[in-house]
């Protein structure tokens, strides 16, 4: 069973190394490939000269377009399953093969590394958007998710070729929704998460609001008209 790292990469010169070393001294057993995403700083000479293996997109895509590269690659090569993972250096590599784990023994579709699984969020400004986008999964789906705005994510095989089918499908609280509705198993493990230590989030708190209605507007309106023939 073949598992790809794939690591979305926007302006991550500062960071990228110290990810990639750590992903290859803590998790060397899975493949990586860096979605370099149109980047303007020096992202693609950095994985040019540390020879990293990674696919350069001319033009900035986004995290939905970086995502779906990732995805072909991933079906095109014939892995088994894909894991999204941060290039900004806040996800840990030491939990992929826990999250891997948890897919080999309960043969679910989706595994979520959660910062609060088993425990309770957090009463802060910054999860006040991830309680509501729980709350609206929860009532759209009766799945409770204690993360879903969690960027890491590991996907098996069928949700993989579900991505490559489907161009609306994003790495989102939105579509997790989504496939829960077509009927994809997920489950969550525990994790830690460091905090990030170069660069700038585009999440400001202008852009948080923003995401998180609009996540909110997708999950309990938009998400119903998208086909459900489909049935994982």
């Amino acid at each position: 069973m073949k598992t790809l790292v794939i690591i979305p990469a926007y302006n991550e010169e500062k960071n990228l190394e110290r990810v990639i070393e750590n992903l290859k001294k803590k998790a060397s057993q899975f493949d990586y490939i860096i979605i370099n995403d149109g980047s303007t700083d020096h992202t693609e000479e950095l994985c040019r000269k540390k020879q990293y293996h990674y696919i350069s997109l001319p033009v900035n895509l986004g995290l939905t377009g970086a995502m779906q590269t990732g995805m072909k690659y991933a079906k095109e090569k014939n892995y088994d399953r894909a894991i999204q993972f941060d290039a900004d250096g806040q996800h840990l590599p030491e939990y992929i093969q826990k999250m891997v784990d948890c897919m080999e023994k309960t043969n679910c579709d989706i595994v979520i590394a959660s910062r609060f699984y088993g425990g309770k969020m957090p009463l802060r400004m910054r999860t006040a958007g991830a309680r509501l986008i729980t709350a609206a999964i929860r009532l759209t789906t009766k799945k409770y998710i204690s993360d879903p705005t969690s960027g890491m994510r590991l996907y098996n095989r069928t949700i993989i070729e579900q991505f490559v089918k489907d161009a609306n499908n994003s790495p989102e609280p939105d579509t997790l929704s989504y496939l829960i509705q077509l009927g994809a198993y997920v489950r969550e493990v525990r994790v830690k998460m460091a905090e990030r230590t170069e660069g700038k989030s585009y999440l400001t708190p202008v852009n948080a609001l923003k995401y998180m209605i609009q996540m909110l507007m997708s999950i309990c309106i938009f998400q119903w008209f998208r086909d459900r023939k489909a049935v994982l």
